[in-house]
């Protein structure tokens, strides 16, 4: 036991001990970086009765971790190579399998040490061999070792380590790193589920300082979210995940967060598979998101589906036939230095496809982190396109105050850091480990210049029916409902609607109902209150356009068929159709078109008195003319037999135009006693809106001199039909009363027809629909009783002569006589 101890202390001692010689964990070169990667890992709790050194190798072995090993080398032999980095200067490296948290202390007092010994009493600073340390993997071995290096400002530059206390410069002024804190991870994560509205999520995390940060991150995180944190668990060796996975399942728990390194998440997801845990979303982290062989593991499809935030898979030219040269060489690996050297990682069965097809996760932080060193070497030496200046005394330090001001350029990444040291540059993959076992890019979360997030769902298949699945407590409240918490879990909670008066405000405070201002109203179910709105139909609506474009119509036709039975005036289809009460008709219906145009716009007195007027008093004329004109036909062709000295005295005193004269009179009465007593004026409905108050005009049908106006044009529509009914059988070219009938029914169906309407619907296009009841009523005369004599006289001159009408009326008699 003494012997070895001696062997390993001298191993430990010396630098240039023939143990290590050929290894490939050591290389000469004018300055030196270390390194430490976790090649093998110490897994579960280690003791030993007798001061031993470990033995890595002995332990659990990493591929990936040897892939980053192997990628430290291949960056310095890059730039030992190169012609414009450090030209003239090469550099070299002592790397240590770093295989425990606390049990690897000797190799970091070898990279601490100078001509063999450690000196920490010793005023002068700088005592280290390397100018830079790269690594470690973990926060936790980080926490450990970076202390150490922090006195004399050696530089260390992690290529893992996430934990967000090493962006503490007060506690650790030479850190930096070139993987992304704990917090863009959770960041990264929160973004995810916010995308896919979970909010019921379980958080699994290693009880390590790696773990135990992201956890505090993201409670912090979800803080003031809808995010809710139904289950979390630290997971160390002794977990029992079977039990775990149950409680999961019994808190119906849909999206679980592994935040975990990749041994620890092997053991989740192989419980899950043996467990047979169904239909979950699994969140992977950077550091087992792209596992080789986990997706591939069979049963891992009925797991679920499973998503991983990575770094993107930057591909390094010359890394693979670096790789396959490596392998081809004879390497030193001797049994003995395997053991008390610590340094070989007995791992000759490994084949060159094994090391690059190993999980290719931070391999880019690695290359970054020794480009990151060489640059500050450049600058500090002063080296031209040439050569470098070697007679500059480098000190860590120098390196890393050149390190912080770094802005260079490699494999299309601009590499900074700000001022914690963390890294101002690269992004997030989101991955999806697909049916094929390969993790899919499937969107991205870009940090710099700019924060960009992106995820294309068409690519992921989801488990199950292939739909985003939900993780929900509680099924979010429609909209104008409260929130009524139930347990300590603010997402599982009850919904009530907010009642009338109230609203609620899902941003401020989804719990509580808001009670609306006095001046304000609001509907059950509101989300804000609001001033009562005054609502009619101004002048520019489309509606009110069209209708007052065809009372304008109406208007140019009448005049234009007024002309038209002047020049005709004196033939039968003009005389027959009224002679001079064709013109008092065409005149009154023009007339009344201008009603038409006062139900729009705000509503003022005089527009609410011009809204009636005109179509009441002018209507009434209308509707006079065709109640004398129905009688004059029925009278002449069937009453006149019976009764000759009533036909007379109708002759005689001009019956027609008295009955005229005395219902225009009548109706002229009622408007302006009805007018004087209560005239029509605006009113503000507010019975059947709460929302909005529609203006309007109000008629007093309670006054008997109004409702006497609307009774009149009733009783003469009601005569008007009578009479016209009484002669649809007259002949063809004098049976104006068929026609009338038409027109008269036309206008009693559009009147019931709006008050269906205004009884079903009572917003401001009632009054719309109230003009176009006016306007139809018009037409109605104007199309079926003018248009088809229009259309005689214009177009079948030949039915316009005497000898036709006499013809018809002969052929009439004789029918009769028959």
């Amino acid at each position: 036991m003494k012997l070895k101890l001696l062997f390993v202390l001298l191993c430990l001692l010396h630098a240039g001990t023939e143990c290590i010689a050929n290894s490939e964990f050591e290389q000469q070169g004018d300055y030196v970086l270390g390194g430490l990667f976790d090649i093998h890992y110490l897994s579960g709790a280690f003791y030993q009765n007798t001061p031993e050194a470990i033995i890595c190798s002995r332990h659990l072995f990493t591929p990936s971790s040897y892939r980053r090993f192997q990628m430290m080398r291949f960056s310095i032999e890059e730039i030992n190579n190169s012609t414009s980095l450090l030209p003239n200067v090469t550099l070299g490296y002592e790397i240590f399998d770093h295989c425990s948290d606390t049990k690897n202390f000797p190799s970091i007092f070898r990279l601490m040490s100078v001509n063999g010994s450690v000196q920490p009493w010793k005023e002068s600073a700088n005592f280290s061999k390397v100018i830079a340390m790269v690594g470690t993997y973990t926060s936790t071995a980080t926490l450990t070792v970076a202390p150490l290096f922090m006195m004399d400002l050696v530089p260390v530059i992690s290529y893992g380590a996430a934990s967000s206390v090493f962006s503490r410069k007060k506690n650790y002024p030479s850190f930096l790193r070139t993987a992304h804190p704990n917090k863009d991870i959770i960041q990264m994560i929160f973004e995810l589920l916010q995308n896919f509205n979970w909010n019921w999520v379980a958080f699994l995390y290693v009880d390590n300082d790696y773990g135990r940060d992201g956890y505090d991150l993201f409670v912090k995180k979800i803080r003031n979210t809808e995010i809710c944190l139904a289950y979390t668990k630290g997971l160390t060796p002794d977990t029992d995940y079977p039990k775990i996975l149950k409680q999961v399942i019994e808190f119906q728990v849909n999206v679980i967060i592994v935040f975990t390194a990749e041994w620890t998440a092997e053991a989740v997801i192989n419980s899950a598979i043996q467990q047979n845990v169904t239909n979950k979303v699994w969140i992977a982290v950077d550091a087992w998101s792209l596992h080789k062989d986990l997706p591939k593991k069979p049963g891992i499809r009925n797991i679920g589906t499973v998503l991983g935030v990575a770094e993107p898979k930057i591909t390094i030219p010359g890394f693979n036939d670096f790789i396959y040269s490596f392998k081809a060489q004879n390497q030193c690996e001797s049994e003995e230095q395997d053991s008390f050297c610590n340094q070989m990682c007995n791992c000759s069965s490994l084949s060159a496809e094994d090391i690059i097809t190993a999980d290719p996760s931070f391999n880019f932080p690695v290359y970054s982190a020794v480009y990151a060193v060489a640059h500050a070497l450049h600058v500090v030496l002063q080296c031209g396109a040439d050569s470098c200046n070697k007679s500059i005394k480098v000190h860590p330090d120098m390196v890393l105050r050149e390190l912080r001001r770094s802005n260079f350029s490699v494999l299309n990444q601009t590499v900074q850091f700000d001022v914690n040291g963390d890294p101002n540059f690269g992004s997030f993959s989101i991955v999806f480990w697909n049916s094929s076992g390969n993790a899919e890019e499937v969107g991205f979360y870009s940090f710099y210049p700019t924060f960009e997030f992106f995820i294309n769902s068409s690519k992921i298949k989801w488990h199950g029916d292939e739909e985003v699945p939900t993780s929900i407590c509680s099924q979010e409240c429609p909209v104008g409902f409260a929130k009524i918490q139930e347990g300590v879990h603010k997402c599982c909670f009850s919904c009530t609607i907010c009642p009338n008066g109230t609203y609620i405000n899902s941003t401020e405070d989804p719990y509580n109902c808001i009670s609306c201002k006095e001046t304000e109203w609001s509907a059950e179910g509101s989300t804000s209150c609001t001033i009562r709105l005054l609502e009619y139909v101004p002048f520019t609506d489309s509606a009110a356009i069209v209708i007052m474009v065809g009372a304008l119509v109406l208007v140019a036709l009448t005049v234009a068929m007024s002309v038209l039975f002047a020049i005709n005036y004196s033939t039968p289809v003009v005389r027959s159709a009224g002679g001079p009460m064709c013109f008092l008709i065409l005149g009154c219906l023009s007339l009344c078109s201008l009603s038409v145009f006062f139900y729009f716009g705000e509503p003022t007195d005089m527009f609410c008195i011009l809204r009636f007027l005109p179509f009441l008093l002018f209507y009434t004329v209308c509707l006079a003319c065709f109640v004398v004109r129905s009688f004059q036909i029925v009278c002449i062709f069937k009453i006149s037999a019976k009764f000759p000295k009533l036909l007379s005295y109708w002759t005689k005193y001009h019956g027609h135009w008295l009955i005229i004269t005395v219902a225009f009179f009548i109706q002229a009465l009622l408007l302006i006693t009805g007018y004087s007593i209560a005239p029509p004026k605006p009113y503000s409905d507010t019975f059947w809106y709460s929302d909005i108050i529609v203006l309007g005009c109000d008629v007093d049908l309670n006054l008997k001199a109004t409702s006497s106006s609307f009774i009149l044009l009733s009783v003469l529509c009601c005569l008007s039909f009578i009479f016209s009914y009484m002669g649809k059988n007259l002949p063809k070219n004098y049976n104006e009363a068929k026609t009338i009938t038409f027109c008269l029914l036309l206008l009693i169906l559009t009147w019931i027809t709006f008050a269906t309407v205004s009884m079903l619907y009572h917003g401001k296009y009632i009054h719309a629909m109230n003009a176009l009841a006016i306007l139809s009523s018009l037409y109605s005369f104007l199309l079926w009783y003018f248009f088809p004599k229009c259309y005689i006289i214009l177009f079948e001159p030949k039915k316009n002569t005497q000898q036709h009408f006499q013809g018809l009326i002969q052929n009439y008699t004789k029918t009769i006589s028959q």
